[in-house]
C-alpha cells in the first residue's frame, strides 16, 4: 500500500471519527435544555398604562321635553354653532298658553271673591261687637248674641278659605306659566350641537318612570375636550390624577397629542354606560372609566372619535433592569420536607431570575420595581451585567434549579452550534 493512499484513508478515518463523535454528543445533549439569555443593564425606564376610549365634549348637556306637544320650529340643525340662551326650538304653545289664561283670570276672581270676604267678615264683626254691648247691658237676648256670634265666626271661616283657595289658584298659575316657558326651548350653553335626534312636526312626549321623555338633542362645550378611557382593573391602581398621557385620536393619524388625568372611577363602568356603549358592551372584562383632558384640541375635533391613551405612570432614569419575560415565580423551597405555606394554607412563592453557572442553572431571588412595557425594575436582584436567562417561555416554566442547560446563541436555530455555558 503506498503511503499516498495511507493518508487518504487516514484522513477518512478521521472524518467518520469525528462525525461518530459529534453524534454522540448530539444524542448525549438531545434533553438538555437550551435558552437564551440576556444582560442586566442600567435604561431610562418608563412604566405606562395603555388604554381605549372615546373623545367627549368636558362640558356638555342633553335636553329632553319637559311638555308634551309639537314642535312648530326647529331652529338649528346638527353641528350648529350656538350662544347661550339662543331659540333651540319652539314646541305648540296654543294649549297651554290657554291653560295659563284661564287659571289668570281664576286668579283674579279669586282676589274679588277675597275683597268680598273681607267686607263681609268686617261686617259681621261690626254686628257681634254691637251684639256683645247690648247683651252685656241686658237689653238682648242671649239667643240674639249667639246667633251674631256665629255669623262672624263663619265670616272668618269663610275668609281663611278664599284665602286659601287664592294661594291654590296662584300655584297653579305659577305651574301653568312655567309649563308654558318650557315650550320655549333655549341654548343652556354655548357650544355645537352634537346630537339632535327630533325633527319639525314630531310630539314631544314627558317621561315617566318607566318611560324616557323624548331627547331633543345635545349641546356641546367643544372649546374643552376631554378622552373618556377604559382601563383594566389591574392597571387602574396605577392611575392617578396629573398623570401625563400621549393621546392617538384615529381621526388625527401620525398627530399625537397632549393630555393631563383629570379623573379616576371608583366604580366599575356599567354595560350600559352612554359614553362608552360601544366599547362596554363587547367586554366582559371589569374595567374603571379614566378622564384625561386633551391639551390644545383641533377645532375640528368630534365626540365620539376613537382613541388610544399612553398613561405615563411612572419614570426612572438610570434604573437596574431585566426583560419582563425573564421573571419567574416558583414556590419558596421546602424547609424539612414541608412547603412552606400562607397563613391561608397557600404555597408561599418568589421572584427570581435563573443564571448560568458552570453549564447549569442557579436560582436568585429579585425584589422588583418599576415595569416598563418589555423590561421591569430591580431592586435587589444580580448586577448590571450580570447573563440571566430570558427564554423561552416554555422552558422557563419547566426548569429548575440545578438542571445542565445549554445556551443558545442567536442565529443558533439557523444552523449555527450552540454553546455551553
Amino acid at each position: 500500500m503506498s503511503k499516498k493512499t495511507k493518508i487518504v484513508l487516514a484522513v477518512l478515518g478521521a472524518v467518520v471519527l469525528a462525525f461518530v463523535a459529534m453524534g454522540f454528543i448530539r444524542r448525549k445533549d438531545k434533553d438538555v435544555a437550551r435558552v437564551t439569555t440576556a444582560k442586566v443593564e442600567k435604561i431610562d425606564l418608563v412604566a405606562k398604562v395603555t388604554a381605549n376610549g372615546k373623545i367627549q365634549a368636558r362640558r356638555k348637556v342633553d335636553l329632553s321635553a319637559l311638555v308634551m306637544g309639537q314642535i312648530v320650529n326647529l331652529a338649528v340643525k346638527e353641528g350648529d354653532r350656538v350662544q347661550k340662551s339662543q331659540l333651540l326650538l319652539q314646541i305648540d304653545r296654543a294649549q297651554l298658553a290657554a291653560q295659563t289664561a284661564g287659571r289668570a283670570s281664576a286668579l283674579a276672581a279669586m282676589r274679588s271673591d277675597l275683597l268680598a270676604g273681607r267686607a263681609t267678615t268686617e261686617q259681621a264683626r261690626f254686628d257681634y261687637e254691637r251684639a256683645k254691648r247690648n247683651w252685656e247691658a241686658k237689653i238682648l237676648s242671649e239667643a240674639e248674641y249667639q246667633k251674631t256670634k256665629s255669623a262672624y265666626d263663619t265670616a272668618q271661616a269663610n275668609l281663611s278659605a278664599i284665602q286659601q283657595r287664592l294661594e291654590e289658584s296662584g300655584a297653579n298659575l305659577a305651574a301653568s306659566r312655567d309649563s308654558l316657558s318650557k315650550t320655549t326651548v333655549s341654548a343652556p350653553i354655548a357650544g355645537v350641537i352634537t346630537y339632535l335626534p327630533v325633527k319639525e312636526g314630531e310630539v314631544t312626549v314627558i317621561g315617566t318612570m318607566n318611560n324616557p321623555g323624548t331627547q331633543l338633542l345635545t349641546v356641546s362645550d367643544m372649546s374643552e375636550v376631554e378622552a373618556v378611557m377604559m382601563v383594566d382593573e389591574t392597571s387602574v391602581p396605577e392611575v392617578k390624577i396629573g398623570q401625563k398621557a400621549n393621546l392617538n385620536i384615529d381621526a388625527y393619524p401620525n398627530r399625537p397629542f397632549e393630555g393631563i388625568v383629570t379623573e379616576v372611577g371608583s366604580s366599575p363602568i356599567a354595560k350600559n354606560d352612554p359614553d362608552l356603549l360601544s366599547l362596554t358592551q363587547g367586554s366582559e372584562a371589569i374595567n374603571f372609566k379614566v378622564k384625561i383632558r386633551v391639551v390644545n384640541p383641533p377645532d375640528t375635533i368630534r365626540p365620539g372619535f376613537s382613541v388610544t391613551a399612553d398613561i405615563l405612570t411612572g419614570r426612572k432614569e438610570g434604573a437596574t433592569a431585566i426583560p419582563i419575560q425573564a421573571l419567574v415565580v416558583r414556590d419558596v423551597p421546602k424547609k424539612d420536607g414541608k412547603p412552606v405555606t400562607s397563613a391561608a394554607g397557600r404555597p408561599q412563592t418568589e421572584e427570581g431570575v435563573y443564571l448560568v453557572k458552570n453549564q447549569k442553572l442557579a436560582f436568585e431571588k429579585v425584589e422588583t420595581g418599576l415595569a416598563g412595557e418589555l423590561m421591569i425594575e430591580v431592586k435587589k436582584g444580580p448586577r448590571v451585567g450580570a447573563e440571566i436567562v430570558t427564554g423561552p417561555f416554555k422552558v422557563l416554566r419547566q426548569v429548575k434549579e440545578g438542571d445542565k442547560v445549554i445556551v443558545e446563541k442567536e442565529g443558533a436555530k439557523k444552523g449555527r452550534t450552540p454553546t455551553a455555558a
